[in-house]
């Protein structure tokens, strides 16, 4: 029988800290696994809901977009992903008596822990202007409110229309066409946070801001660069690849600031010697690099490949252009600028060019670590610069290899939710349709915050999501939205967004992956898009949590109608009865869709064409791939001061808490710890255990504060730190972002500590 949810706040005050460990799954990931299942879902639902995870038959993982291999294993999930389904899946519900006893104000005081610990939201909810409560309102109600609301504006860029990745494409495809068809392309999405970084460098040097390699490619890679990524939490069934690309006979290299046990041992819960046995151990070098260095380091690299003359002239000759102007630029930099910002021994960097030049092919995976800082764009550039002299695109076992971090988050991109969309996907759009889309672009996430601080955005729309606790600057963007007149959540679970709201705010509860989506036309299923660019249907098997619950296909049909009238020639009815009409409609529009409907029925689904990789055809401003010069920088961090990087916890998905343990790093049982080197703690004075505040420093002199932080001694590279988001997010400024991207750049957040404040948390 599944528990109850908690009653009161968890206290966080005193966490338990042990060492970390070295290897990462194994029968504790499996233990933890089935326990917070079983909380959540009980043993049944548990047994027969896991076993759906991911199967050809069943539905694609909430958590994050790793792809599937060809055959699927019984149990294809992850410890993490068990920890999504179950929040889902779970049996608790929130229903109308829950808003009637606790007062918004009262909502907004607890943690999002303990918020998402409620249960599944069963009915539309809304909070009136000065009211203190969430009530219920039809749906057709709150339908004509949103209208209401969209019609009263001065203009349709009064309105954002915010997406979360875990959007189908189904319903990205409805949503975007209903913010076009409304008049603005005030579209952000998650990936404004994540991987807008890659998109730009890939998009400018290779013409597709995706990825290009496949799960084949890294079974047969020489040698696999794990950059500023944790997959031992972040994307568990990446473990599973890399260890089959080692036994494979692939050399693992991992970047990063933090020894993770991930990339130390995996110990593969679905075989015997990961279960009784000592696991596979997957890095062969480890660099810890200082925050930042990451462009220094692969400058460094492609000196060596140079000096070496390691390059594949007939590849660089025939595909590549700006080869000349990159050499002249790489080989102007001097060993000590590298050293200085990479904080790595010369030796190691050798030993990696030497790695690099006996392997004939390389990829290069990375997350998060690469692509929230200022330079990021650069840094990633100078990845494609490294691939590139050696000719890893477009050949079998090399590639770029983004790792995205929620499920959709890609495909959601592909059908069109973005603020700066193609001539080429306007101009298909409106053809299809019949109508002139909006060509200026619109907001991202940042620019959306500061279009609501400035009283430019009236009307805030979510299709999923946390926006108030995902994006930077936590006092400015809480301040922005109640600036709101409207802010609307559709949701499966609640959250500190919907605790943050405008004058009025509206909480619409949908269908969630694992749950049963039957309209008057019979059963319908949706699709996704992994991280390597693969299309393959989900379809939930339980019972909704409640009658009468919408999907979120039909929630942005209903909603179009409303706003847009009788008149308006979209069949909007039609796409939320049957989404294969929207899939018709996808199939005209969205190169590579042709045959939608009957390619993603195929067990497995259809991969999305890539020049690059299949061709090495570029579709760039020059018709081939570019390398790029890339000027030589790195965080520069006063004295007395270090540089925060902000992280996630093992039982953590994004914003989603799902307990307050960090098993790996060996933090139980609270979430306000900041890790830092221990000899960096000895210059500041500070034992482990003591507490602290976090101060943030940035050029607009603005205080930005964390109190009562537990300091943890561990093995960070010097002058860096570490601590959970969205805790730390408060110290993240709004206006600083990487160039080009506009990402918030919460990977390198200027600190200084203060005595504890002794502030409640």
């Amino acid at each position: 029988m599944a528990k109850q949810a908690p009653q009161s706040d968890p206290a966080q005050d005193a966490p338990r800290v042990s060492a970390p460990q070295h290897a990462a799954a194994g029968l504790p990931a499996v233990g933890h696994s089935l326990r917070m299942a079983a909380e959540q879902m009980g043993a049944r639902r548990t047994l027969s809901t896991l076993l759906k995870v991911n199967q050809p038959d069943g539905f694609d993982c909430p958590g994050c977009a790793w792809p599937e291999p060809g055959k699927t294993h019984t149990a294809e999930f992850c410890e993490n992903g068990a920890k999504a389904v179950a929040e889902e899946a779970t049996e608790r519900r929130i229903r109308a008596e829950f808003f009637a006893a606790h007062p918004v104000a009262e909502l907004a005081g607890r943690s999002g822990y303990w918020l998402g610990q409620q249960g599944r939201l069963t009915g539309p909810m809304l909070l009136d202007e000065g009211a203190t409560h969430y009530t219920p309102v039809s749906w057709d109600d709150a339908f004509a409110l949103i209208a209401e609301e969209l019609r009263a504006l001065d203009t349709p860029d009064g309105a954002a229309f915010y997406t979360s990745g875990r959007t189908s494409n189904e319903a990205a495809f409805a949503y975007q066409l209903l913010a076009r068809r409304l008049g603005t392309n005030n579209l952000p999405d998650c990936s404004n946070m994540c991987h807008e970084s890659s998109g730009s460098a890939l998009t400018e040097t290779l013409g597709v801001g995706k990825g290009s390699v496949s799960l084949q490619d890294l079974y047969q890679a020489d040698l696999i660069i794990v950059a500023g990524q944790n997959p031992g939490t972040n994307h568990p069934r990446m473990l599973s690849a890399l260890e089959r690309a080692k036994r494979a006979g692939a050399a693992i290299v991992s970047v990063n600031p933090l020894p993770e046990a991930g990339l130390e041992r995996f110990k593969n819960p679905q075989q015997a010697r990961g279960l009784v046995g000592h696991g596979t151990k997957l890095t062969d070098l480890f660099l810890q690099i200082r925050l930042g260095g990451d462009l220094a380091l692969f400058r460094a690299l492609n000196q060596l490949i140079l000096d070496a003359d390691g390059v594949d002239r007939a590849f660089v000759d025939e595909h590549c252009h700006g080869f000349d102007e990159f050499a002249a630029e790489a080989r102007r930099t001097t060993r000590e600028e590298v050293l200085a910002a990479t904080g790595l021994p010369w030796a190691q960097i050798e030993e990696l060019g030497r790695l690099v030049l006996a392997s004939k092919k390389v990829i290069v995976c990375w997350a998060m670590g690469l692509t929230q800082h200022k330079h990021s764009v650069p840094t990633i550039r100078e990845v494609v610069n490294f691939l590139l002299l050696r000719g890893n695109v477009g050949r079998p076992g090399a590639g770029v290899c983004p790792v995205r971090g929620h499920s959709n988050v890609q495909g959601d991109r592909t059908m069109g939710i973005f603020e700066r969309p193609s001539t080429a996907f306007l101009d298909a759009l409106g053809k299809e349709f019949g109508f002139e889309p909006p060509r200026e672009h619109g907001l991202d996430a940042v620019d959306t915050i500061r279009a609501m601080r400035d009283g430019k955005v009236g009307v805030f729309f979510a299709m999923g999501g946390n926006f108030v606790a995902a994006t930077p600057d936590t006092d400015v963007t809480e301040a922005a939205m109640r600036r709101c007149r409207l802010t609307v959540h559709v949701s499966t679970k609640l959250n500190r967004s919907h605790v943050v709201t405008g004058a009025r705010a509206l909480i619409l509860p949908t269908l969630g992956r694992t749950d049963r989506d039957v309209t008057a036309r019979g059963a319908q299923f949706v699709s996704v898009e992994d991280s390597m660019g693969q299309v393959h249907s989900s379809r939930g098997g339980l019972r909704p949590p409640a009658p009468g619950l919408l999907s979120e296909v039909a929630i942005v049909c209903r909603l179009a109608r409303a706003v847009l009238g009788p008149r308006d020639t979209v069949p909007w009815e039609d796409f939320a009865a049957d989404y294969d009409t929207v899939r018709d409609r996808i199939a005209r529009v969205v190169p590579g869709f042709e045959d939608y409907n009957d390619r993603v029925r195929r067990p497995g689904g259809f991969t999305l064409p890539h020049g690059p990789r299949d061709s090495r055809t570029f579709p760039t401003a020059t018709g081939k791939a570019n390398f790029t010069v890339n000027p030589l920088t790195a965080p520069e961090v006063p004295p007395g001061r270090l540089l925060l990087q902000t992280i996630r916890s093992h039982d953590q998905y994004n914003t989603t808490v799902y307990g307050l343990d960090d098993r790996y790093r060996g933090i139980r049982g609270g979430r306000r710890v900041v890790l830092v080197n221990p000899e960096d703690a000895a210059g500041f004075g500070l034992a482990d255990g003591a507490y602290v505040d976090l101060v943030g420093e940035w050029k607009d002199g603005v205080e930005r504060r964390a109190p009562h932080f537990r300091v943890v001694h561990y093995p960070v590279a010097r002058g860096g730190a570490a601590a959970y988001y969205p805790e730390t997010n408060v110290l993240v400024p709004l206006d600083s972002t990487a160039d080009i991207s506009n990402t918030p750049t919460s990977k390198a957040v200027v600190i200084r500590f203060e005595p504890d404040s002794g502030a409640e948390v």
